[in-house]
């Protein structure tokens, strides 16, 4: 299987930041990419906290850095799609899912890679049918 320019670069920033996860409690390491549409790759991984509750995913992260790097009100963060690595094949969390829905249209693709590659794809709206959004709340 031929593997996209843009996936395996994104593919390549994950692996890149699950090298820097923080996760001495769970021991799993979890990198993510997320692709922009204006072409800048996003990467992110999981720092995990005493408290737990306190811990931030590697897909959120990504988000989040995102967001603190082009801003969502200036309209140049448009996600494309979302690569993570993780050990073996793994689905993104309930959380992180419902971040990304507010972001993202449901068509959403996540790839599901592990070192040696993407991995399978699998889209937003299939993990999360019926996401929380400002439209489901009137202020869409």
């Amino acid at each position: 299987m031929s593997v996209q320019p843009d996936l395996k670069a994104v593919h390549a920033a994950a692996l890149a930041a699950q090298k820097n996860s923080y996760s001495p409690y769970s021991k799993y390491p979890v990198g993510a990419g997320l692709l922009l549409e204006d072409g800048s790759i996003i990467a992110g991984c999981n720092v995990e906290n005493s408290s737990y509750g306190g811990t931030i995913c590697a897909e959120r992260n990504a988000f989040i850095g995102a967001v603190a790097q082009k801003g969502k009100l200036a309209g140049s963060f448009k996600p494309k799609l979302l690569s993570l690595v993780t050990r073996e094949e793994a689905v993104p969390c309930g959380l992180c899912l419902q971040v990304m829905s507010e972001f993202c249209a449901p068509d959403f693709p996540i790839y599901l890679g592990t070192p040696a590659g993407p991995g399978r794809m699998v889209k937003l709206k299939d993990f999360l049918p019926n996401p929380f959004t400002p439209d489901s709340q009137g202020l869409g």
